[in-house]
This record gives C-alpha cells, structure tokens and sequence, in this order.
C-alpha cells in the first residue's frame, strides 16, 4: 500500500454495499468512487458506448490517481470493468474470459471442452415458424436468454405447449440485454462455433436435478483459488431461492470435487486477477454434480454472509485483485458459525403498503443482534413494477442472519418478518388488503 490512499472506482456503487465495501480487510487505506448508478447501467435497453463515455468522462476528470476500477454486478458492469481497466491501465481479467462466462451458450461450449459436468444443452430458434427442442434434449428443461438478469426471462417448461408460451415471452423481452451484448460481441474475434450466434440468442438446458450449492473463488497469478462454498435452498416446491446459507453442508469430499472443476474451467477460459462466482447442482441420489452457470464477478449476494463467518466480506478478494494486493480471504475469524441471506417474497402481484421507514429498520437491527435488512419495494409500489425479478415471484427483502445453528438463523429470519410487518393489496382492488 502507498501512503496516500487509494481511489477506487466503483460501476455501480450502491447505498446497500458501501458498508461492506468500508469493512473490507485495508479498507480504511481506499477512498471509494462511484462510477455511474446502478440506475443508469441496467435499467431500460442499456446502451453500452453511451455508458462507456459517460465513464470514460469520469474518469477523465479526477485529477487524481485511478488505482482500481472494479463492480460486483452482471453485464454491463462485468463487461464496462474489463474494457475501462485496460484503458485506464488498472489489474483485471480479459474482456474475452468475461464474455465467455457471461453468454451462457459460448459458456457452455467452452466448458465442453474442458469438463463434463454440464447438462445436455442447445440453442433454440426463436424465429422459426414452429420453433422446436434441439435436437436430443428431453422435457423438462429450462429456457433462458443467453443474456439476463437475475434469472428474468427464464422459464421451466414440461412439455410443447408450456415450451411455446416460454419461447413467445423469451421472444418479447430478450432485445433489452441481448441487443447492447451485441456490441461487445463486436469487440472480440470470435471464434468459428460463434459466428452468427449474436447476443439474441435462446438457449435450451435439460433440468438439472438435486440441491443447489455456489462456488466462490478467484484466479492470482495463474491459480485458482476457491474461498467459499454455499448452499442454495429453495421455497419449497418452488425454484426460488429461499436462502443462501454459508458456509456449504455438503460432504468435504463433494466440495472438493466443485472446487477441482470450477478450477479447472476458469483456468481453460483465461481468466486472471478477478473473482467469480460458479452455480452447480448436486445430486446426491446419483453423487453427481453440474455447473448451472458461471458468473464473472464474486456475489454480492454474499458479502455478509462472508463478514459474519469469516471476518471480512468477500469484497476482500476483488479489492485486493484489483489493486495487485494479496487476495486471501481470513478464514472462520467471525462472529458466528453460520450465515444466511434470506429471500422475503410474494408469490402474487400486489401493491406495496406499510413499509417501514429507515428508523424502524434500524431499531429491528439493533434489537436482534447479527441481522441486516434491505427492503426492496417503496411505499406504494406495484410488485411487478420492481426491475430484475425472478418469472415466478417478487423478493420484498432481503434478510442477513448470522448464528451458531440452522435454528437460530431460521428464528432471527422470522422475527425480522414478523417486525417488518409488511402489508400487500390486490393491485386491481388497492383498498382490499390480500
């Protein structure tokens, strides 16, 4: 570290990370920027050169040093980090290894090259008169943008009819992200099996099976380094997430074999001083597992769970990547043995009331030790209206909870449900509560 501190650029910076950011180990030695709103980088069809000069334009006018330039969510920010990092000549991985995590079909065919642990997959053609299966996939599979958010977009299907509505809503939305993906496509020289693939594109996966488990890491100096294995529990009957618990329950011998694949990946697609973040899925019936997707950056989901287990959160690791320090997380130095973000949502549309205000959410804090809440929704505000949404549900808040057992989380999470008291009304009858 030098003696003055250091400026770091954030994409995104938002109210909610800055404290975790500030907790971060040498963070009291870094001055954080923000770069652009998360507002302006992923609301509405984003328009990536406009966002890059609007950057460039930040950037340009400090009079000071840019030591880092670093983001913790999905395209544009993945994409923009890679691109202003090598211009303005700040550590960071490839613009090419993050497209090849990024736009799940190309992510697919390259972790074919290298693993097997991946389910069966194809593209689908959503210009066709009657658009159909790929070839060799079997009901029930999964269709989703080759770029999206947060899962928008996605959809379960069982068979043909539920395949067509799916591939009828895909086909509506997909040019919001897969547009402006263009351009950075036209960026890279692709490879042959990319040629005409574009950035609007469909792609098929046949339903992965078992419980859902996430895989952190980062590649220094040509290592793959695996910090931290979570589970991911679901709603019941239900794919959405209920709540990320760390660190994982799984068998050692299970979590190993995910740390030796995503390892093994991330090293074949280049990627370099930057951290990550691989979805898989474990079925133990079969003790098989497969990478869901891979993320190219860490999750800030996760950054509290990390505090409360490990001492510091994982914002650690890409602070530390980004401004050529050593990137080693603290391991168990924490306040608590266990950590969960939990998912409050809402299964059906409604119409937000009661919301509590800042000094309410505060003395909840306070009176529950070791928990933080984010609500999402404002007062009055329509469900469906809230951007990057899951195609079955509405997340209302976010709850951290941090215990010494299962139960305890499971208690401080409904005791902050119960404080929140969060009201809902049919948004076609405001007045009748649901």
């Amino acid at each position: 570290m030098s003696n003055r501190p250091q400026n770091v650029f954030v994409l995104g910076l938002d109210e909610a990370n800055l404290p975790t950011l500030r907790a971060a180990a040498g963070a009291r030695d870094l001055v954080f920027h923000q770069l652009l709103t998360i507002e302006e980088l992923q609301e509405g069809e984003v328009r990536v050169p406009e966002l890059l000069d609007r950057a460039r334009a930040v950037l340009d006018a400090f009079e000071e040093p840019v030591d880092a330039i670093v983001g913790y969510w999905d395209f544009p920010v993945s994409t923009m980090v890679a691109i202003l990092a090598k211009e303005y000549g700040t550590p960071a991985t490839s613009l090419e290894s993050v497209v090849k995590c990024e736009h799940k079909y190309w992510s697919r065919l390259v972790q074919e090259e290298v693993v097997t642990e991946h389910p069966r997959f194809g593209r689908v053609d959503l210009d066709a008169d009657d658009p159909r299966p790929p070839e060799g996939l079997r009901f029930p599979m999964w269709l989703k943008p080759a770029l999206s958010y947060s899962s928008e977009l996605a959809y379960g299907v069982e068979d043909m009819a539920e395949f067509r509505t799916a591939v009828e809503e895909i086909g509506k939305g997909i040019h919001r992200v897969g547009r402006p993906f263009e351009y950075i496509l036209e960026q890279l020289d692709l490879p042959p099996e990319m040629d005409g693939v574009g950035g609007q594109v469909c792609l098929a996966e046949e339903t992965l099976n078992g419980v859902q488990v996430a895989v952190e890491g980062y590649v220094h100096d040509g290592e793959a380094t695996v910090y931290g294995v979570l589970d991911s529990i679901n709603y019941p009957d239900s794919t959405s997430f209920l709540r990320h618990q760390y660190p994982s329950a799984l068998p050692e011998q299970v979590q190993q074999r995910l740390r030796d694949v995503a390892g093994r990946v991330m090293t074949h697609l280049g990627w370099s001083e930057a951290t990550f973040s691989i979805e898989f899925f474990h079925d133990p019936a079969t003790d098989t597992t497969a990478i869901l997707e891979i993320n190219p950056r860490h999750s800030q989901s996760h950054a509290e769970l990390f505090e409360y287990v490990d001492g510091v959160p994982n914002h650690h690791c890409m602070l530390a990547l980004a401004l050529g320090d050593d990137p080693t997380l603290p391991h168990r130095q924490g306040k608590y043995a266990l950590a969960a973000k939990w998912y409050y949502r809402w299964f059906t549309d409604g119409v937000v009331h009661e919301v509590p205000p800042p000094h309410e959410i505060a003395r909840i804090e306070r009176e529950i030790p070791g928990v933080r809440i984010d609500v999402v929704p404002h007062e009055a505000q329509r469900l469906s209206d809230i951007g990057q949404q899951d195609s079955y549900s509405y997340e209302v808040a976010h709850i951290f909870t941090g215990g010494d057992s299962e139960e305890e989380l499971r208690e401080k999470y409904d005791r902050c449900v119960a404080a929140l008291r969060l009201g809902f009304d049919t948004p076609d009858e405001p007045n009748n509560p649901s």
